[in-house]
């Protein structure tokens, strides 16, 4: 059975965007990328909303995006590579290959997915992460902590979800940021 993994950059205080929708303060440097890129290897496919997609889309769509620096054209190459499911109940095409659009996230339809997945899944923006972790479907969540505080915004964890975790890899970097993954118990 596959893994299903939630992670994200955030602020020490645990937002991944500031009152004002931006992360500017969360852009990782080549050493992070390049962890990053170990860490997306064994995703085969990954959950997106809306805006999430929206955004990653620049990783297919903008050939200048890889061509920045060796970390970002090798994670341009693992995100191209993986299946991307698309949850929206108002976008009406993809614009990246290997992509398809959900209307609804199907609990059980997820579940069978992790079930039959030769590669691990990963569920990325807060509210389609929300409903993995409702459900009870994540395995990992693993954490990348910019060394600010932004004092609210967006969480990263969603409310009302209480869960026992277990640190399985915590990382340092030179830029101040700290890498710390869980398994939920």
């Amino acid at each position: 059975m596959a893994r299903l993994i939630c992670s994200a950059l955030a602020s020490l205080d645990g937002y991944i965007a500031d009152e004002r929708g931006r992360f500017d303060w969360a852009v990782p440097d080549e050493e992070v990328l390049s962890f990053i890129n170990e860490l997306e290897r064994p995703v085969g496919t990954h959950l997106y909303g809306r805006r999430l997609y929206e955004l990653m889309t620049g990783w297919e769509t903008d050939p200048a995006l890889a061509e920045r620096s060796p970390a970002m054209g090798e994670f341009a190459r693992l995100w191209r590579a993986a299946d991307k499911i698309v949850y929206s109940g108002t976008l009406d095409r993809v614009v990246t290959t290997r992509t398809r659009i959900e209307r609804t996230f199907d609990v059980e339809a997820v579940r069978r997915l992790k079930n039959s997945a030769e590669h691990d899944l990963a569920v990325g923006g807060p509210e389609l992460a929300a409903h993995a972790f409702e459900a009870g479907l994540v395995d990992e969540c693993g954490l990348f902590f910019a060394p600010v505080l932004v004092g609210g915004g967006k969480s990263f964890f969603p409310r009302g979800v209480p869960a026992e975790l277990e640190l399985l890899d915590q990382r340092r970097f030179g830029n101040g940021m700290v890498h710390v993954r869980y398994r939920l118990r």
